[in-house]
C-alpha cells in the first residue's frame, strides 16, 4: 500500500481532511453567499462566506479524519492486521465519539451511520479493485493476442523459473573458516 506508516498517517489524514473540507466548504459556501446576496453584492458576499465558513468546515473534516486515523492505527496495532474491518470499526467509533455530547442514543445512532458509511466505501473499493484487475487481465490478453497472433494459453503461464535461492542466514561465528560462510553468513551452499 502507498499510505504513510501509522504514526505519520494520522497527520497525513488530518491534513488531507482539512484540505478536502476547506475546498468543498469553499464551493458550498461561495454558492450560498452568492445565492443569498443582495443585488450587486454577489461576489463580495460569496467571498465573505468562503472566508468566514470554509476554515470551520475544514476543521470539522480534520477532526473527523484525525479521530478516524487514530482509531484505525490503534485497531491495526491491536489486531496486527490491516483490513476493511478496521476501517468499518473506526468509522463507527469516530461517529460515536463525535456524538458523545448528545447522549448514548445519539452515540449509537452515529456509530451505526459511521460504520455503515465506511462499510459502503470499503465495499465499493473492493468491488472496484476486482473490476480493475479483471479489466487489466482482459487487456493484457488482447495485447498478447495482437502481438503474437495467437490466443494466450493460460495453462502455460505457470512459473517455470527455478525456486529462489534462500537468503543468507546470520550465524554468530563471524570468524569461521568454513567455506560456506562469509563473516558468519550462511551462503546457502550445501556442506559436503
Amino acid at each position: 500500500e502507498d499510505r504513510e506508516p501509522c504514526p505519520w498517517r494520522i497527520l497525513d489524514d488530518v491534513g488531507g481532511a482539512f484540505l478536502l473540507g476547506s475546498i468543498g466548504g469553499s464551493i458550498v459556501h461561495a454558492f450560498k453567499g452568492w445565492r443569498n446576496a443582495p443585488k450587486g453584492k454577489a461576489i463580495v458576499m460569496a467571498f465573505n462566506q468562503v472566508r468566514a465558513r470554509s476554515p470551520v468546515t475544514g476543521g470539522n473534516f480534520a477532526i473527523w479524519g484525525g479521530l478516524f486515523s487514530i482509531f484505525d492505527c490503534s485497531l491495526t496495532a491491536i489486531r496486527r492486521t490491516e483490513d476493511a474491518w478496521n476501517a468499518i470499526a473506526s468509522g463507527g467509533m469516530t461517529g460515536a465519539v463525535l456524538a458523545a455530547r448528545a447522549g448514548p442514543r445519539a452515540m449509537v445512532r452515529s456509530a451505526a451511520v459511521g460504520a455503515v458509511l465506511l462499510a459502503v466505501i470499503e465495499g465499493a473499493s473492493v468491488f472496484l479493485q476486482r473490476r480493475i484487475a479483471e479489466w487489466q487481465k482482459a487487456s493484457a490478453k488482447k495485447q498478447y493476442e495482437a502481438i503474437h497472433g495467437r490466443p494466450l494459453d493460460e495453462d502455460a503461464l505457470v512459473d517455470k523459473l527455478e525456486p529462489p535461492v534462500p537468503p543468507p542466514v546470520w550465524h554468530g561465528d563471524a570468524g569461521s573458516t568454513d567455506p560456506t560462510t562469509v563473516a558468519g553468513m550462511d551462503l546457502g551452499m550445501d556442506r559436503a
